[in-house]
């Protein structure tokens, strides 16, 4: 399973969160605590807003531990708002087309677990992607065809219905083959704005988030960035909403889907 942090607030150095606390995303690529697979060295990326319409990103498909890229640009790089990833590859190939977050136009999106016997519901799920949607498509990872799935579902004009229909179209998809292996997603979105974060499995096991906040910024992760401060796990099978320091939040079984 990878590994990721998003952060919303003053404007900071990325690596104050990437490299800099005891347990950072960077070292948690060598060493994740709260993952099935410890070692992510499967490629890294990151996405930062600044004050221009479309995030900045940077991908790399060599172990984040290793990169003085990385290390440069994130000492370098002050953003108000940015996501960062590192990669544990669930089967499909290494390569920067395959790295997260994926970004169209302002939007950002990244996702730790996996869609269960992938390549048997595959072709089903892609042949449901408008033309426009499916020339989009860059890599070949079940995290990236999510996106486009939820841009094709109504993503930019209501976001928690169109990702709770997403995860019903694939729950359904799944069904349809009889398959058994659970589908995971620990999501983040943005449109620059705000973040969407969903926390859901259908076994009832998600991936882990843990949330933490104050009075002027917040931040996200797969595991607590160090011990100490306060770490609280985002509760299962629901999305939420964060703008500013305000948290909304959905249990999935409570939303109605509405029509795309």
């Amino acid at each position: 399973m990878c590994r990721w942090l998003a952060y919303q607030g003053p404007a900071i150095y990325l690596d104050e969160l990437v490299y800099e606390p005891e347990h950072s995303l960077v070292h948690q690529s060598l060493e994740a605590r709260k993952a099935v697979t410890r070692v992510n060295a499967d490629g890294f990326g990151l996405g930062w807003y600044t004050e221009r319409e479309t995030p900045g990103q940077f991908h790399e498909v060599l172990p984040a531990w290793g990169d003085e890229n990385l290390r440069s640009l994130t000492h370098h790089i002050r953003s108000h708002r940015f996501m960062a990833h590192v990669r544990s590859s669930t089967g499909t190939q290494v390569s920067r087309s395959n790295c997260h977050p994926f970004i169209i136009d302002n939007w950002m999106f990244l996702h730790n677990g996996q869609i269960g016997d992938f390549e048997r519901v595959k072709f089903e799920l892609e042949r449901m992607l408008p033309e426009s949607l499916y020339l989009l498509r860059r890599g070949t990872t079940d995290s990236e065809l999510l996106f486009l799935l939820a841009l094709a579902n109504g993503l930019k004009n209501d976001p928690v219905h169109a990702l709770k229909r997403t995860i019903d179209i694939v729950q359904q998809c799944l069904n349809n083959k009889s398959i058994e292996s659970p589908f995971k997603a620990s999501i983040c979105v943005s449109d620059g704005k705000a973040f969407w974060v969903v926390r859901y499995s259908t076994d009832g096991e998600p991936p882990t988030i843990f949330i933490r906040s104050d009075d002027e910024s917040v931040v996200l992760a797969s595991e607590p960035l160090e011990s100490g401060k306060m770490w609280n796990k985002i509760e299962p099978q629901t999305i939420s909403k964060i703008q500013g320091c305000e948290r909304t939040v959905w249990n999935l079984t409570d939303i109605t889907n509405q029509p795309a």
